[in-house]
């Protein structure tokens, strides 16, 4: 027995060593694969985190949320999340430069504005001597637009009439009874751009039109103003049916008189800036300002318009589905001048011959499938529409779904909104018009209807040279269907008829090199140029 307890003592005993050699060569092994996932989950972190950092520098890199110097920082973020997104995730760096000058000149605006603007001490005595018809010899001058007509035409005069007060050191506030506030974000930093429910003119500045006796141009009509005048406020007037009295604004000696009025209230509809350039005076300041003359719009729209989150929204979330994966886009914007609207087919034919003839987009293929080439992948391009008619953009979608393309090229067709009706002033209605304008700004190439301001805003925004088409006379597609414009800024369609002073009775077109007509006007409104 006890040989037995020997044995299998021994046996324990070697057991226990094969088990302590079989722990110890289990542990070192684990040990060793410890080192081996430790050191590589280390490399892989560290890879992670390189490629995180090259990501955030590369997504930096084109971007710039300052966009030059334009904007100021000095504003936070999330408040209005398109001021400094859309340039850094959304909109290719745009080759236009702002000049130091204009940058300087917005930064010194923006503390006059924090100094002068609504809640300032130096704007409650400019109203109460408003109030009582009493005229201000304070430090602040003020200029007031009040929102007339369509969108489009809100945003230029909105910009003509900001540039017009940088010009001569005048605050802009703007009229909020309609949905300004709805539309875009405060453009100056610790202040309102907003006039006041409370302003002392509010309930009348509704009714003024060229009746009105403190109307300039109907003040020259009657010889009630000259240079001894001391009036507390004006009304401007120009709009498409201003009377050349009205346009003598824009003459270096009425501008002398005006800037001693501390306030001026101003109608608008059509984008006056060109005609700003006529004035030798204001001239030699917008040229220190914009050493590239046809940037004037684009530049002070990315300075001015900025959508609020809501917009920004209906915009992200329409081009992240439709639009962000394509190779290509191209805009088309479509605006009948018509009283009775819709859907016509000499419109779409002109469409249709403009769109080829640019090689904007390709023609049917003549046989039912194209021949593949495997080698290389098909362009994908977008083609996005904004008509208040859904009929074009359904056209489109059947010719390039009914037949294959020539190139092999693949077209897809999508339209936001379709309603038929413009209903300005309608928070929704026009909350997806600026998201629609935005969009095209967007896109690579713009197509856009004559005379549209809804165009205008869109491609200058974009900076880009859109093909205007024509506008169709007696029912039928015009021959040529388009022009190229060789300008991005957007046309005055009412101009003066001619120059001021020594210029009187030259044509307004003529009388400096850089303000031309317009190429969809037929020899009518002035526009920018910078092509001699």
């Amino acid at each position: 027995m006890y040989h037995i307890f020997q044995i299998s003592g021994e046996v324990f005993r070697a057991l226990g060593l094969k088990m302590k050699i079989l722990i110890t060569v289990i542990f070192s092994g684990l040990l060793i694969w410890s080192v081996i996932l430790l050191s590589f989950s280390n490399n892989f972190n560290n890879q992670l985190l390189d490629a995180t950092t090259n990501d955030s520098k590369e997504s930096e890199r084109p971007g710039d949320k300052l966009i030059g110097g334009l904007l100021t920082a000095d504003f936070d973020e999330d408040s209005c999340l398109s001021r400094y997104h859309q340039s850094l995730l959304y909109r290719k760096a745009s080759p236009y430069k702002p000049s130091e000058y204009l940058v300087s000149k917005l930064r010194s605006y923006e503390k006059l504005h924090k100094r002068c603007g609504p809640g300032t001490d130096a704007y409650k005595k400019a109203t109460e001597r408003l109030s009582h018809d009493e005229n201000s010899d304070g430090e602040c001058k003020y200029i007031v637009w009040v929102a007339v007509y369509g969108l489009g035409n809100r945003i230029l005069t909105l910009a003509s009439v900001f540039l017009y007060a940088l010009l001569t050191d005048r605050i802009v506030l703007v009229d909020q009874s309609k949905d300004i506030s709805d539309l875009f974000c405060e453009p100056f930093p610790g202040t309102s751009w907003l006039l006041p429910l409370d302003f002392p003119l509010m309930k009348q500045i509704d009714g003024y039109n060229m009746g009105y006796s403190r109307c300039y141009g109907t003040m020259l009509n009657n010889n009630a103003i000259n240079s001894n005048s001391t009036l507390p406020h004006l009304y401007l007037h120009i709009l498409h049916d201003s009377r050349d009295n009205d346009k003598m604004f824009f003459c270096q000696k009425d501008q002398t008189l005006i800037n001693k009025v501390p306030w001026l209230i101003v109608k608008a509809n059509v984008y006056f800036v060109p005609s700003l350039w006529l004035n030798p005076t204001l001239q030699t300041e917008l040229t220190k300002l914009f050493p590239q003359k046809e940037t004037v719009f684009h530049h002070l729209a990315r300075y001015l318009f900025h959508p609020t989150n809501q917009v920004w929204g209906l915009i992200t979330r329409y081009y992240n589905a439709h639009l962000s994966r394509a190779d290509e886009r191209l805009g088309i914007q479509i605006r009948v001048f018509s009283d009775r609207g819709g859907y016509y087919q000499h419109v779409m034919d002109q469409i249709v011959a403009c769109t080829r003839r640019a090689k904007l987009l390709p023609e049917a293929a003549t046989q039912e499938e194209p021949k593949l080439n495997v080698s290389k992948r098909a362009i994908h391009k977008a083609v996005l529409v904004t008509s208040l008619y859904p009929e074009y953009s359904d056209t489109l979608k059947d010719m390039f779904w009914e037949k294959p393309t020539s190139t092999g090229e693949i077209i897809e067709v999508f339209q936001p909104s379709g309603e038929r009706v413009q209903q300005t002033d309608k928070k929704l209605h026009d909350q997806k018009a600026l998201a629609e304008m935005y969009l095209l700004s967007l896109t690579d190439n713009l197509v856009t209807s004559a005379r549209s301001t809804f165009g205008y805003v869109a491609h200058s925004l974009g900076g880009l040279k859109p093909w205007l088409l024509y506008q169709p006379k007696d029912s039928s597609a015009p021959d040529p269907p388009c022009v190229r414009s060789t300008s991005m800024d957007p046309c005055h369609l009412t101009p003066p008829s001619h120059g001021c002073e020594a210029e009187w009775g030259t044509d307004s077109g003529k009388v400096v090199p850089f303000v031309r007509h317009c190429e969809d006007r037929d020899n009518d409104g002035l526009k920018l140029f910078d092509e001699l």
